[in-house]
């Protein structure tokens, strides 16, 4: 069985975060291990409180991992210092990791800012050039890039500018886009759009998360980019049209919708 690592911070109401992680990474087929950066208190209208995991610790925890277990693929969620980015990215050339996916999260669905200013320098000059792919949301694409996205050749524009400059293909999600959901794929080599198949589901808490980790689970199986990106978006909308209704707010998505066999059964079925 081919092996995944999650570094990123916890969600408690478990629709996002390492939660969302490990339940996409073993849905999708691979044995899913983590490291958390940050606790988190939130559900789906909000996060209340962070509390973050001292660089000592996440630095333990990493190495824990490579050294017994080494991953295939590495997916890297919530960061939210420079210290921890360092951290990170130590480990992370210490132990030669590869198929790595940065999800450069820098505010949650419903607003919190997850991310210090400090830390986005850091995050650009250690993090996204060992990154084999990167998944930033529109707003996190105008950061990272330094233009303003406001249709489909602007995101085309910022997904090279980001690509060019680390060395690395792009996922640009179109989710924040009023026009359309479309997601655009930058590779150095080409440029190749998903166009998004509109899904009538005001829950969506965690999708950020839950796409990069199905992508960093199919890298880790030996699919290619392009070809893990697509999977990754089947399963998304898969989760989707379940359908889920969870808590007052955003919810999560039905992570495990295709899940069968004796023991996802209820007493009636």
């Amino acid at each position: 069985m081919k092996t995944t690592l999650t570094i990123a911070g916890s969600d408690s109401s478990g629709g996002a975060g390492i939660q969302a992680d490990l339940k996409t990474m073993t849905v999708n087929g691979v044995f899913a291990m983590s490291a958390i950066t940050a606790l988190t208190a939130q559900n789906t209208t909000g996060v209340t409180d962070i509390l973050e995991v001292p660089p000592d610790f996440l630095k333990a925890q990493i190495e824990a991992v490579f050294s017994d277990i080494p991953p295939h693929a590495v997916k890297i969620g919530m960061v939210s210092s420079g210290r921890l980015i360092e951290t990170v990215a130590d480990c992370l050339t210490a132990f030669q990791a590869s198929h790595i996916v940065v999800d450069p999260v820098m505010v949650s669905t419903s607003g919190a800012r997850l991310i210090n200013e400090d830390a986005i320098a850091v995050l650009k000059d250690r993090l996204l050039p060992l990154a084999e792919l990167v998944t930033p949301n529109i707003p996190e694409a105008e950061v990272l890039s330094g233009i303003s996205i406001h249709e489909e050749a602007d995101m085309e524009r910022a997904a090279s500018l980001i690509g060019n400059a680390y060395g690395c293909a792009v996922l640009l999600k179109g989710g924040h886009s009023r026009n359309h959901a479309n997601d655009l794929l930058y590779t150095g080599e080409s440029i190749q759009w998903f166009r998004g198949r509109h899904i009538k589901n005001p829950n969506t808490h965690g999708t950020g998360c839950t796409l990069s980790s199905a992508i960093a689970a199919n890298l880790a199986k030996g699919f290619p980019v392009t070809e893990s990106v697509k999977r990754a978006k089947d399963y998304i909308s898969g989760a989707l049209e379940a359908m889920l209704n969870l808590g007052r707010g955003s919810g999560p998505m039905n992570h495990g919708f295709c899940l069968s066999g004796e023991y996802v059964k209820g007493p009636d079925c």
